[in-house]
């Protein structure tokens, strides 16, 4: 790097010297943080200072993070999710009593042996079974929408209860306490949470789900939950812990992630310039819709953390053993040089789905058809419905989950005639 070039890295936040905190503020709810496209550009793997312990490295171009994302040398193993945004609240022995690892945080053999339970009870069949439900739920929901008061906020009415009562339904958990976990779900994926206050969350968490458990052995049900439960009784190694912890990451990763993906993708069609018309007049956009949203709006906004087991090389830096690397999502799938003009949301983009929002590699989403189907129901019954459907608000103050690993918006006001 010459010396130009060092200047401008320097202004982006990051040098060899001097390692940068993680960009976190947005300048608007749709935006990335500044300073990414600069780092993107002339720092791709730069030193990251962390709040707790020596500084890491941050990676934000697409190819290097889509490589990163496969490399079995980077381990999936932290003592703490969010240790790149806030100094770890609880110690690796509280995290492990609390919570074993899990799909996020193992690598193989033992991820492999956890994602092939998963997967064998996230059959075909029961996504082709769930596919008429989900439209029955949609339907009620914006049946209820079209009779309610106005304007409404379309997060509590459609986008948070339709991936919550078809995850629900999908793993076994009551949909009548979907407050206790919205509410536990807040609670674990907030970064403004005392060390008392996370420690109470984890525990709550856990003793609801380990009594879900006890309840399926008792009474056999036919869903993941109960799936689970009777592959532990005919013999396959897996502990009543590691079972809540399978239910926690999907319970959450199933209604959280899917409904801020919904609210994210109805505030960009609403928007000036309405793509929302568009749409109504091309409905066979709506799948490009999905995928850019997914691309463009990233809700996973502070990258993956991961631990380098073995030396490796990113983009020409050499990365130690032990060392921390963030794989930053959000500023890889708006690399010009894999998605061009990547700050401009395109339904008809050709290679939008290959996006990294669902992962890649090993660690890749098994919840990503499920996501799509559900979006593409919520989405064409809303444009048939509500063909006029326009906000009630200024696009530009939408308040978004700022304070929150997952980024979304916390509401969003609509009407209609």
């Amino acid at each position: 790097m010459n010396e130009r070039d060092t200047a401008t890295a320097t202004s982006a936040g990051a040098t060899a010297d001097a390692p940068l905190a993680l960009p976190l503020d947005r300048p608007g709810p749709l935006d990335l943080p500044a300073g990414f496209g600069r780092l993107r550009e002339l720092l791709p793997v730069a030193p990251l200072a962390f709040p707790d312990g020596p500084p890491g490295w941050l990676v934000t171009r697409y190819e290097d993070v889509r490589a990163a994302l496969a490399d079995p040398r980077l381990s999936s193993r932290r003592p703490h999710l969010n240790s790149h945004i806030r100094a770890s609240l609880i110690t690796s022995e509280e995290m492990a009593a609390l919570r074993p690892s899990d799909l996020l945080t193992s690598d193989p053999p033992e991820h492999t042996r956890l994602r092939r339970l998963v997967a064998g009870q996230s059959t075909a069949r029961r996504m082709k079974e769930l596919t008429p439900r989900i439209q029955a739920i949609v339907d009620d929901h914006l049946d209820a929408l079209a009779t309610g008061p106005r304007p409404a906020d379309l997060i509590q009415a459609v986008a948070l209860p339709v991936p919550s009562l078809v995850i629900s339904e999908l793993l076994g958990v009551p949909f009548i306490d979907r407050d206790l976990y919205y509410r536990l779900t807040r609670e674990l994926l907030s970064l403004d949470r005392t060390r008392e206050q996370l420690l109470a969350g984890k525990a709550e968490m856990k003793s609801y789900l380990l009594g879900l458990v006890d309840a399926k052995r008792a009474a056999p049900t036919d869903d993941v939950l109960g799936g689970l439960v009777q592959a532990q009784a005919a013999g396959t190694p897996l502990t009543d812990d590691e079972i809540a912890a399978l239910a926690q990451l999907i319970l959450i990763a199933g209604h959280e992630t899917t409904a801020n993906v919904t609210g994210l993708a109805t505030l960009l069609l609403l928007r000036p310039p309405r793509l929302w018309d568009t749409l109504l007049q091309r409905p066979d956009l709506v799948d490009g819709v999905i995928e850019e949203t997914l691309r463009y709006a990233t809700v996973l906004q502070f990258g993956l953390l991961r631990v380098a087991s073995e030396p490796l090389t990113i983009a020409g830096q050499t990365i130690r053993p032990g060392e921390r690397v963030v794989l930053h999502l959000p500023a890889a799938n708006r690399d010009p040089d894999r998605f061009p003009h990547p700050d401009r949301l395109y339904p008809r983009r050709p290679d939008a789905d290959r996006h990294l929002s669902f992962g890649h590699g090993p660690h890749h989403c098994l919840g990503e058809q499920l996501a799509r189907i559900e979006l593409r129901i919520v989405l064409t019954t809303m444009l048939r419905r509500f063909p006029d459907l326009r906000l009630a608000t200024d696009p530009e103050t939408v308040p978004t989950h700022g304070q929150r690993v997952v980024h979304g918006v916390a509401e969003l006001l609509v009407d209609f005639t």
